[in-house]
């Protein structure tokens, strides 16, 4: 099974510095739908692992994320892609739970419930704790340049052999080239 983690804020939609906190707020970037639709068409299973702190803040509730994941759904689905699951972490970083990145936590549940060795699996972020998370659960780590990934770039200390390119779109473009 070919399986693949996406980060959700900065990947797939545009991000905040004030939290996505309701369904009106999430907006794809341009081509992120397309690109899971082409992953999905090619096989993939795609998976979503995403810290969602504004709930342990108390921005947002979970019949709020809720009903952002089921746009999200909605939309990857009209462009002709699926995600297969969503995997969140729902605390604040004070809360020390093992499940936020960059832990590992999330990447070791996502292997266990799809059974698979997390080596061959890219894991594609925006930021320096969802490739340190990725990383640490042996996954391949990607940064893509959209959300905070050109900042991300620029502060360094990437895990080793982490891929780099432009936005989602162009990492399934690579995956997908024969």
């Amino acid at each position: 099974m070919r399986l693949i983690i996406l980060d959700r804020d900065g990947v797939i939609n545009f991000d905040s510095d004030h939290f996505i906190k309701s369904p009106a707020e999430w907006k794809p970037i341009p081509g992120s739908l397309e690109a899971i639709a082409r992953l999905t068409q090619a096989g993939y299973r795609v998976v979503i692992a995403s810290n969602q702190s504004g709930i342990d803040r108390g921005l947002f509730d979970m019949d709020t994320l809720n009903a952002i994941h089921n746009k999200m759904h909605q939309a990857v689905n009209v462009a002709g892609g699926r995600i297969d699951a969503i995997f969140y972490c729902p605390h604040s970083s004070e809360s020390n739970c093992d499940c936020r990145k960059p832990k590992p936590g999330m990447f070791e549940r996502i292997a266990a419930r799809f059974n698979v060795d997390l080596t061959e699996t890219h894991a594609v972020g925006d930021s320096l704790r969802d490739l340190q998370a990725a990383a640490t659960a042996g996954a391949r780590p990607v940064l893509v340049l959209s959300g905070y990934g050109k900042n991300t770039q620029k502060e360094g200390n990437l895990p080793e052999n982490t891929l780099v390119f432009e936005n989602l779109a162009a990492v399934v473009e690579h995956l997908l080239k024969p």
